[in-house]
C-alpha cells in the first residue's frame, strides 16, 4: 500500500495550522470506535489466539517499514507490504483482533519517526478506521471456508477496501490542510500505487495457501521475504537512479531551451528543486560589474520565485570563500557552528555548491529541506547536486553572455546609454501610439569642442566629457524621457510633450544644465552644446525622417554657438551639401586626392609585424577632414563604392608588392562595405588586381563588418565562397557589436574574427568584457578561426590578451594609422633589422 507522510519541517509552514488535521482525525477516530464496537458485538468470540496475534503483529510492524518512497509536492509516499499480513490476519484472527493488532502496529511503526501529536494521531486513526471498515466488509460477505477461490475473493475485497479507505482518509486530510487541488492530486496519483497493493494482496494469498498446506513453509516464507526485501531495496535504488538521470536530462534540455530567454532562472530553480526533492532551491549571484545581486528561491508550494532564502547568509558566504561544497544536516554532519546557525532558522539540512566560471566563483546554488518529515539529504546527493550546479553555471554564464551581447547591441559602450538602434526602435513605437493633442519630440545635443579636447588632452579626457554629459542629461531629463547616445559627440532625448514650444523650452533647460563647469583633476572645462529639435507629426512621420531632420537642425544650431534650433523646411538645403560632397568625392577619386593610411597588425606573443590594415582618409579642401563613415555612405548612395574600394585595394596591393621586393613580405587588409558583397563581379576584379600586382592571394585579407556578413540571410555567402576560392583570407570585423553569435560563423567561409575595440578596451576594468573576449577567442580557435583584437592601447590589455591566447592585435599601443611615408619611418624606428629575413616576419624592436 502507499502511506502518506506530509512535509512541514524546516522553515516552511503549511497552508493551514496542523491543528486543522483534527477536523479529519476526530471523525476517523469516532468511525473506528463505532465500527469496532459493532464488530465486537456481532462476532463470537471477539478475540482469538494471542500467540498468532503476536506473530502477525510483529509481521505487521516489519511490513509497515517503507520499501519504496515517492515525493509528490510536499507529500511523501512510502510503498509498504502491509496488505500481506492483513490477508493472513483476516483469515486466522477474528475481525476485531485484526483491527486492534493493525492499530497497535501502526502506532509502533510511526512512533519511530517522532511525528507531532496531530500527525501521529491522524495516521493511527486513519489506520484503525480503514481496518474496521474492511472488517465490516469481511463480515458482510459469506463466511470464509478453506482457501479456495471464494476465500480469495472475500479477502481481496476486504483488503482492497482497507487500501481505498486509507487513500480517501489521506486525500481528506490533505484537502483540509492544503486545499482541494492538493487532495485531488493525491487521488489522481492513486492509480500508480493501487496495482502495487493488488500485487501485495496476491502475494498474501499465495503465502496463505502455502501456510495452509504446512506450517513448516513459514521457514521458506521468511527466507523468501528477506529476498523480496532485498529486491525491493535494489529496485528502490534503481528507481532513484533512473529518476535522477531522467531529471538531469530534462533539466539540461530545459536549460538549453530557455538559455536565451528571460525564463532561465525560473525553469532552472524549479527543476532543480524537483530533481533534488527539496523544499527550497536558492540561486545567489553577488553583484558583478553592471549585473546587480541576484537572490531568488523556488519553494515547493509557490508558482513564482521568492527574493529571500531560508538559510543564513553565512552559509553562502562560506561556500563562496572556501570555493567548495558545504553540506549540513542530520546525515551530512558539517561544521558545528554552521549547523547551529542553521538550527536558528528551522532548516533541517542544506547542500550549498559554488557556481564556477573558469577558476572564479560567480555565486552559489543551494537546496534545503529534503521533502517529508523523515527524509534527509545524504552524502550520495552531494555529487548529483554538484553535477547539476556545473550545468547550471554554464547555462547562467551563457545567459549572461547573451544578455551582455544583446545589451551592448542596443547600448553605447562608453556611456551605457541606449544607442541609435535602441532609440530608433523606441521612437517608432512612440510615433505609433501618440495620443491626440501631443507631439513626440526628438532633441539632439551635439557637444561642441570635443575634437579639441581629444587633440589637446587625449581621448581619455574626451571620454570623460562624454560620460559627464551623459550623466547630466540622464539626471536632468524628465523620467518619461529616453536618453541615448547617437554616436560620436551626439546625444538624443525623446519624449512626449504638449507642443513644439515645450520641446524648445526643455531643450534650453537641459542645455543650461550641461553647460555647468566640468572639473577633471586640476582642469576645469566649459563644454557647450548645439541642440536640434524636431517633433512628430510636424517634421516627420517615422523615426528615420525625424532623426534625419533633427540632425539637420543640430547642424544649423552649430552655426550660432549655444543656440537651440527647431527644424524648418529651409534646412533641407543641407541635402545640397551632400550632393556637392558626392561630386567632390568623384573628383577626389579621379584626381587621387584620397589617401590610404596603414595601421600595423602585430603578433601579441613575440611582437612580430605580420601585416597592416589599409584605411581610406579624405581631407576636403573646404570641409576639412571628412570622416570615413560620411564619404563611404556618400559613395554607397551615389554608386561610387566600387571605385572607392578599388582605390584602397590598389594602394594596399602595390605597397604589399613593394614590401616583398625589400624583403619585408607583409599582408594587407582592406575593409569592404556590405553592399560590395552583392556585386557578383567583385571576386573577378579582386583576382585581376592580385594578378596585376603579383601579390599572392593569401597576403590579402578582406574585412567585412559583422552586420554585413551576418545579416540573417544567405546573400553574402556566394561572394564569400568565390573570394575564398581565390585564396583570399576573409575576416569578420567589429565582432560582438551586432546580434550574431559565433555559432553562425560555422556556416560561413571566413578565416578570421576581429574582436571589437569596445570589448578589448574594457577588458582591464570590466570582468564582463574580459569574459566576452575570452569566450570569443576560445570558441573561435575551436572553430579553426584566427583572432585579431582591435583597440590594444595598454600593456595590461596586451598581457590579458596573451593570457587568453589571442594571436594578433592592433591599436595605439603599437601605432596609430599612418600615411605611407610616416609608416616607413615607423618601420625604421620599430623594426629590428636583424629579424628581417626571407620567410620570416620582422620583429618589433620595442613597443612604446
Amino acid at each position: 500500500m502507499a502511506d502518506r507522510r506530509s512535509s512541514s519541517a524546516g522553515a516552511s509552514s503549511p497552508r493551514r495550522p496542523a491543528e486543522h488535521a483534527w477536523l479529519v482525525t476526530g471523525p476517523l477516530a469516532i468511525v473506528a470506535i463505532v465500527f469496532s464496537t459493532a464488530i465486537g458485538l456481532v462476532t463470537s468470540p471477539p478475540l482469538g489466539s494471542w500467540s498468532i496475534a503476536a506473530v502477525l503483529l510483529t509481521v505487521m510492524v516489519v511490513a509497515g517499514l517503507p520499501m519504496l518512497n515517492f515525493v509528490i509536492g510536499r507529500q511523501s509516499f512510502g510503498v509498504r507490504l502491509t496488505e500481506i499480513p492483513l490477508v493472513l490476519a483476516f483469515y486466522f484472527l477474528p475481525p476485531l483482533m485484526v483491527v486492534l493488532a493493525y492499530t497497535l502496529a501502526t502506532l509502533l511503526t510511526h512512533l519511530r519517526y517522532r511525528f507531532g501529536v496531530a500527525k501521529l494521531a491522524f495516521n493511527v486513526a486513519n489506520a484503525s478506521a480503514a481496518a474496521s471498515f474492511a472488517a465490516l466488509v469481511l463480515l458482510a460477505l459469506p463466511p470464509i471456508r478453506g482457501v479456495g477461490p471464494g476465500t480469495w475473493g472475500i479477502l481481496f475485497a476486504s483488503v482492497s477496501t482497507f487500501t481505498l479507505a486509507t487513500l480517501f482518509g489521506v486525500a481528506g486530510v490533505i484537502t483540509v490542510m492544503h486545499g482541494w487541488q492538493a487532495g485531488a492530486k493525491v487521488l489522481r496519483n492513486a492509480p500508480s500505487t493501487l496495482p502495487t497493493s493488488a500485487v501485495n494482496v496476491v502475494v498474501g494469498l499465495v503465502v496463505l495457501i502455502v501456510l495452509d498446506t504446512t506450517w513448516w513453509s513459514a521457514v521458506l516464507i521468511a527466507a523468501l521475504a528477506a529476498a523480496v526485501a532485498l529486491v525491493y531495496r535494489s529496485y528502490a535504488q534503481f528507481f532513484r537512479q533512473h529518476r535522477t538521470l531522467g531529471g538531469m536530462y530534462d533539466l539540461t534540455k530545459a536549460m538549453t531551451a530557455e538559455g536565451q530567454s528571460g525564463n532561465l532562472v525560473d525553469v532552472l530553480l524549479g527543476r532543480i528543486r524537483a530533481l533534488m526533492q527539496a523544499e527550497y532551491a536558492t540561486l545567489w549571484l553577488p553583484a558583478q560589474g553592471r549585473h546587480p545581486e541576484v537572490m531568488l528561491t523556488a519553494r515547493v508550494d509557490d508558482s513564482g520565485l521568492l527574493d529571500v532564502a531560508p538559510t543564513p547568509e553565512v552559509i553562502r558566504e562560506e561556500t563562496r570563500r572556501q570555493q567548495r561544497s558545504l553540506a549540513l544536516g542530520v546525515r551530512l554532519g558539517g561544521d558545528e557552528e554552521l549547523r547551529a546557525s542553521l538550527r536558528t532558522t528551522g532548516v533541517k539540512d542544506v547542500i550549498a555548491v559554488p557556481l564556477r566560471s573558469g577558476q572564479a566563483v560567480i555565486g552559489t546554488l543551494e537546496v534545503a529541506n529534503r521533502l517529508s518529515d523523515v527524509g534527509h539529504f545524504t552524502d550520495s546527493d552531494i555529487p548529483i547536486f554538484e553535477t547539476v550546479a556545473a550545468h547550471a553555471a554554464v547555462a547562467l554564464e551563457n545567459s549572461r553572455l547573451v544578455d551582455r551581447l544583446r545589451h551592448d547591441a542596443y547600448h553605447d559602450a562608453l556611456t551605457k546609454l541606449p544607442n541609435r538602434r535602441r532609440i530608433t526602435g523606441a521612437l517608432d513605437e512612440a510615433v505609433k501610439i501618440r495620443a491626440p493633442g501631443e507631439v513626440v519630440a526628438v532633441l539632439l545635443f551635439d557637444v561642441d569642442g570635443l575634437r579639441q579636447v581629444n587633440e589637446s588632452l587625449g581621448h581619455a579626457a574626451g571620454d570623460k566629457v562624454l560620460v559627464e554629459v551623459a550623466e547630466r542629461l540622464r539626471a536632468c531629463a524628465p523620467s518619461s524621457a529616453l536618453v541615448g547616445r547617437a554616436g560620436g559627440d551626439e546625444f538624443l532625448v525623446t519624449l512626449r510633450l504638449e507642443n513644439a514650444e515645450a520641446a524648445l523650452e526643455l531643450a534650453a533647460q537641459l542645455r543650461e544644465q550641461i553647460r555647468d563647469e566640468m572639473v577633471f583633476d586640476a582642469l576645469t572645462l566649459d563644454v557647450d552644446t548645439a541642440v536640434g529639435v524636431a517633433v512628430h507629426p510636424d517634421h516627420g512621420s517615422d523615426a528615420a525622417s525625424l532623426l534625419q531632420r533633427v540632425d539637420l537642425a543640430a547642424t544649423a544650431a552649430k552655426s550660432v554657438p549655444g543656440s537651440v534650433q527647431l527644424f524648418n523646411p529651409a534646412l533641407e538645403s543641407r541635402s545640397l551639401r551632400r550632393l556637392g560632397l558626392a561630386g567632390d568625392l568623384r573628383r577626389a577619386l579621379d584626381e587621387g586626392a584620397l589617401e590610404v593610411y596603414f595601421q600595423p597588425k602585430v603578433t601579441l606573443r613575440d611582437r612580430r609585424l605580420v601585416g597592416v590594415e589599409c584605411l581610406a582618409r579624405w581631407e576636403h579642401p573646404t570641409h576639412g577632414t571628412v570622416s570615413p563613415e560620411d564619404f563611404v555612405a556618400v559613395a554607397e548612395h551615389t554608386g561610387q563604392l566600387g571605385r572607392l574600394t578599388e582605390v584602397v585595394l590598389r594602394e594596399g596591393l602595390r605597397r604589399s608588392r613593394d614590401w616583398s621586393h625589400t624583403g619585408q613580405p607583409l599582408a594587407v587588409a582592406v575593409n569592404l562595405a556590405a553592399r560590395t558583397l552583392t556585386d557578383q563581379h567583385f571576386p573577378d576584379r579582386v583576382g585581376e588586381l592580385l594578378t596585376e600586382y603579383g601579390v599572392p592571394p593569401q597576403r590579402l585579407t578582406l574585412e567585412i563588418r559583422e552586420s554585413g556578413v551576418l545579416d540573417g540571410t544567405d546573400r553574402p555567402i556566394p561572394t564569400l565562397r568565390r573570394l575564398r576560392d581565390l585564396g583570399v583570407r576573409l575576416s569578420v570585423d567589429d565582432f560582438g557589436t551586432g546580434d550574431s553569435s559565433l555559432a553562425h560563423l560555422r556556416r560561413l567561409p571566413v578565416h578570421e574574427v576581429k574582436v571589437d575595440r569596445s570589448f578589448v578596451q574594457g577588458m582591464a576594468t570590466d570582468p564582463g568584457d574580459l569574459a566576452i573576449v575570452n569566450a570569443v577567442v576560445t570558441l573561435s580557435q575551436q572553430f579553426g578561426l584566427a583572432v585579431v583584437a582591435e583597440g590594444v592601447e595598454s600593456e595590461l590589455t596586451l598581457e590579458l590578451l596573451q593570457d587568453i591566447g589571442c594571436e594578433i592585435g592592433q591599436g595605439f599601443l603599437f601605432s596609430r594609422p599612418l600615411p605611407y611615408e610616416r609608416l616607413e619611418a615607423w618601420f625604421g624606428a620599430q623594426v629590428d633589422p636583424e629579424t628581417i629575413s626571407a620567410g620570416e616576419s620582422p620583429r618589433l624592436r620595442v613597443v612604446p
